[in-house]
């Protein structure tokens, strides 16, 4: 979906052990068409069966976050909620794990989430702003509407603000969502920083 971007970088092992760059600017720019301003860099550590998420602030300026798994793995998920996007309410979802370093950028405007699918889960986000409480909203991850890729055989463990968070429908009716057209200025605006 626009906006949207998986990012699958080289490793390079050896019998020292391996070496691996989650994040190049000269690839990002490429893809995105604008570099990515880091304001705020986030770690997670999450218990098998965590999920995080669906997390999105208001747009403009939003908070785009780029996203790798340095420990253990998880499935990343991109939830398009901008209002008026020809793929609003679908979703996307890319396996992050230690084994290749995929990392997923998530523009302003779209929703995250993901679950842990090990112990001790470390997830890595490359934020282009900082945490502002007030901006900052959820859609819940069990939304049958949306129906995310959650595995069946783990069973999730959610904080109290994800697991009361509103539905996707109910987020749209309260005027929470972030517009596809704001969003869309936004990414322009980007490109020429």
């Amino acid at each position: 979906m626009d906006g949207a971007f998986e990012f699958i970088p080289t490793s390079f092992a050896d019998h020292r052990g391996l070496f691996v760059a989650p994040f190049q600017e000269s690839g990002f720019v490429d893809a995105v068409g604008h570099p990515l301003h880091v304001a705020q860099a986030n770690h997670s550590v999450s218990r098998r069966g965590t999920i995080r998420g669906v997390h999105f602030a208001d747009t403009p300026p939003g908070q785009a976050k780029y996203v790798y798994c340095p420990s253990g793995a998880l499935l990343d998920v991109v939830v398009d909620i901008r209002v008026g996007s020809p793929t609003f309410g679908q979703w996307d979802a890319a396996r992050l794990d230690s084994q290749n370093f995929h990392a997923v950028y998530v523009a302003e405007g779209l929703g995250h989430a993901f679950v842990a699918l090990a112990d001790d889960t470390v997830v890595v986000y490359l934020c282009s702003t900082g945490y502002n409480p007030s901006a900052e909203h959820g859609v819940t991850p069990l939304d049958p509407d949306i129906g995310l890729p959650w595995p069946s055989d783990i069973e999730p463990i959610l904080s109290e603000k994800d697991s009361s968070a509103p539905t996707l429908a109910r987020a749209e009716a309260d005027g929470l969502l972030p517009r596809y057209s704001d969003c869309q200025a936004r990414y322009e605006a980007l490109r020429h920083e």
